[in-house]
């Protein structure tokens, strides 16, 4: 069996956010733009006179070219706020990330539970009526209350404790609950891989750290991190859409990963999210030929120093698996900067 990647859950660290640094904008040059106008001579007896036409292309030519000439203002006042606004987000996900590491790091136990958590929020998408998935419905007492999320209340309950916390600090309005269960999760997995290159430093966080930044895929998140903007739902989801786990075959684990667009690939490296035993679910999961070859695979992945393999498919699936038949609202959390009474500026 190999090295089971929820084993190194009580062994934490203060993470690192690494959050993408904004790209650069496309910058229009200014054009001058000419407009010719070709007057037919008329005959001698006839005085020159311009047609309604003549004279609407005129004023329509003079338009433009003032429009043009003011473009290169408006585009630049376009991209400086838009680059206030991802500095906001930016700002506002990197506290986000640092109370959810503090919450975490004093309840390890509870990694397993944060990151089935996500999954079984997630895993309510039905892709026919395009309803449910990573919605934050699962916070509902009726959805949680369910057998397939018995056991997740602790978890529930640590993140509304979180959420108090960062609601009294944000800026730009609430966290959503599905952005705060998803980005818990990331902290649980990041956490975790962390945790694992200090078991192979022999316990020495110091050497683990650096063992991480080097060779971990730390960076593969950045896509998930731009995905920070999901509604809430207002009611529970339907019922019987989640599997329970502990009772699940592997067959009905692949079709209910096959109906949201997974297939064993991405059942196998999600194993950690099954249930509290990761070496019991792969366990099974290796009995089905399907599963078997990736289940291998990634127990081959965690016992490298690296761990690539497991690492970005995880992060990889997981990046989807938080964003099923969600529209992201890239907007959210901004806020209006502060107006500057110029009237007391100091000149």
């Amino acid at each position: 069996m190999g090295v089971s990647f929820l084993s190194t859950c009580p062994s934490l660290l203060p993470l690192v956010a690494y959050d993408t640094p904004p790209s650069t904008r496309y910058q229009p040059r200014s054009v001058s733009i000419c407009c010719n106008k070709t007057i037919s001579a008329l005959s001698d007896e006839e005085p020159f006179h311009w047609k309604r036409r003549d004279v609407l292309k005129c004023v329509g030519a003079t338009v433009a070219l003032e429009l043009i000439g003011s473009s290169g203002s408006l585009v630049g006042m376009a991209n400086a706020a838009d680059l206030i606004q991802r500095r906001q987000r930016s700002e506002f996900q990197s506290q986000v990330k640092g109370t959810l590491y503090t919450a975490i790091k004093g309840s390890p136990d509870l990694i397993p539970s944060l990151l089935t958590l996500a999954l079984n929020d997630a895993l309510t998408y039905d892709k026919a009526t395009k309803s449910g998935g990573p919605n934050g419905s699962i916070r509902f007492s009726s959805e949680i209350s369910r057998p397939e999320n018995t056991g997740l209340s602790a978890a529930m309950n640590l993140l509304e404790e979180a959420k108090k916390e960062i609601d009294s600090y944000a800026k730009g309005g609430p966290i959503s609950y599905a952005d705060l269960i998803h980005y818990a999760a990331q902290s649980a997995a990041k956490a975790t891989f962390l945790a694992a290159a200090i078991s192979k430093c022999g316990g020495k966080e110091d050497k683990g750290t650096i063992l991480y930044n080097a060779y971990g895929s730390n960076g593969q998140w950045g896509l998930f991190d731009k995905q920070f903007g999901r509604g809430d739902a207002q009611e529970p989801d339907p019922e019987g859409r989640v599997p329970i786990w502990e009772k699940a075959s592997v067959q009905e684990m692949k079709d209910k990963f096959s109906a949201v667009g997974f297939g064993p690939r991405q059942l196998a490296v999600l194993s950690a999210f099954i249930g509290p035993d990761q070496n019991a679910t792969e366990a099974l999961l290796a009995s089905d030929p399907d599963v078997a070859p990736w289940v291998q695979k990634y127990q081959r992945s965690r016992e490298t120093v690296s761990q690539t393999d497991y690492e970005v498919d995880l992060i990889t699936t997981f990046t989807k698996l938080s964003t099923l038949g969600q529209q992201i609202n890239y907007e959210a959390y901004t806020y209006a900067p502060p107006k500057i009474d110029i009237t007391k500026l100091k000149l």
